[in-house]
């Protein structure tokens, strides 16, 4: 899997320092919702309120603005202003799930917490961008498709960014992560990389799917970040593949 090497947000700042500056206002107003001071769902100030804020144009702040609205980090909304984006509210809960039925539509699908528990991972805490002594937590979950078991997950996050997490909290969300990071803890999962083999199934996870050992079966390993493109989430995906398979759009 890709290592934490990232790319990060530019400290903050109440000027920019160098051109062009349009990406500079933007890599400050990123940086504001990586610390937290505009959370999913609430509004930023308005264009004049930044542009006072950072010294610089309207029109300068509008371009900056743009670009994150065309990346979906903020949402414009006619009349009453921009939105910090979230998935409050919208239809899929599983925004980077690409699994379907094979011989069906996908009527439901539903998560189940299987255990949480905390400790270190030096090899998750690398991937993660941490360093190796840095504590993670574990979450196992169960996807349901249409009632039938489809996928075994093993999640790491960083302790650190979200502090008071527990099966409680889990179970409160309906296991439903990705509007769980948002409400809870103010982290909203923008783009994710993962890759995709074939495997046989452990005897564990054979047990969790209710298969044979050794059954075919897909491996999706992903790595999910947040603003500034930080990684969030470590996820190891075990997929049933006799009944289900890997579907994804591809543009270019």
């Amino acid at each position: 899997m890709k290592s934490a090497a990232l790319y990060r947000a530019q400290p903050r700042g109440e000027s920019p320092a160098f051109q062009p500056l349009y990406r500079q206002i933007k890599a400050l107003i990123t940086q504001s919702l990586v610390s937290g001071e505009w959370r999913p769902g609430e509004p930023i100030p308005s264009e004049i309120e930044l542009a006072s804020r950072y010294s610089v144009s309207q029109g300068t702040v509008r371009k900056a603005v743009g670009e994150l609205a065309e990346e979906r980090v903020l949402v414009r909304q006619q009349g009453k202003g921009t939105f910090v984006a979230t998935y409050a509210g919208e239809r899929s809960q599983f925004p980077f799930l690409r699994i379907n039925p094979d011989a069906e539509p996908m009527r439901e699908l539903t998560a189940r917490l299987l255990g949480l528990e905390r400790g270190r991972d030096p090899a998750a805490a690398r991937l993660l961008g941490l360093s190796s002594t840095a504590t993670t937590f574990l979450l196992k979950r169960l996807l349901m498709i249409n009632d039938r078991a489809a996928c075994y997950e093993e999640i790491r996050l960083p302790a650190a960014r979200f502090k008071g997490l527990s099966a409680t909290v889990v179970e409160q969300h309906e296991c439903m992560l990705y509007s769980m990071y948002e409400a809870r803890f103010g982290v909203r999962m923008l783009q994710a990389e993962e890759r995709v083999k074939a495997v046989l199934a452990p005897r564990e996870v054979a047990a969790i799917l209710h298969c044979v050992p050794g059954t075919p079966m897909l491996l999706i390993e992903r790595v999910a970040f947040t603003y500034g493109q930080e990684p969030s989430e470590l996820r190891r995906c075990y997929c049933d593949s006799q009944e289900h398979h890997y579907r994804n759009a591809i543009t270019g």
